[in-house]
């Protein structure tokens, strides 16, 4: 990858970061994500109220690369409050489940010492058959 190449992917995830006042970065999108870290890292944001920014990993891989490296985490999801790196879908759990994500996130602490909210199930993918005559 160029430097300068690079240096824009950097540059636009940390202008990302500053300008939501919580944003994830995850595989896939809220509405279909790709993978069940992020699937329930989206449900308990999703449980909580407050709104958030999602941003798709998948598209390119520079912006995972770049992402650890602002983060300083290898793994996907990772979640910015306030321009700070929260963490990943373990992390972001606990701190629901002790009401520390709803405070983060200016909101009242509705969950009551309750479990964090599984993802809803998804549609399985239909049929494929792979013809290999």
């Amino acid at each position: 990858m160029s430097d300068d190449v690079s240096t824009q992917i950097h540059e636009a995830i940390e202008s990302a970061i500053s300008e939501n006042p919580a944003i994830l970065f995850m595989k896939g999108t809220p509405d279909q994500p790709m993978c069940g870290f992020s699937a329930r890292t989206v449900a308990i944001l999703q449980s909580v109220g407050a709104p958030f920014a999602a941003v798709n990993i998948l598209p390119d891989p520079r912006i995972r690369q770049e992402l650890s490296a602002i983060s300083n985490w290898p793994t996907i999801p990772q979640l910015f409050i306030d321009g700070e790196f929260v963490g990943g879908c373990d992390i972001v759990t606990e701190m629901y489940e002790s009401g520390e994500l709803q405070t983060a996130l200016g909101v009242e602490d509705a969950n009551g010492g309750e479990p964090a909210p599984e993802p809803a199930a998804q549609e399985p993918a239909p049929l494929s058959i792979e013809n290999r005559l």
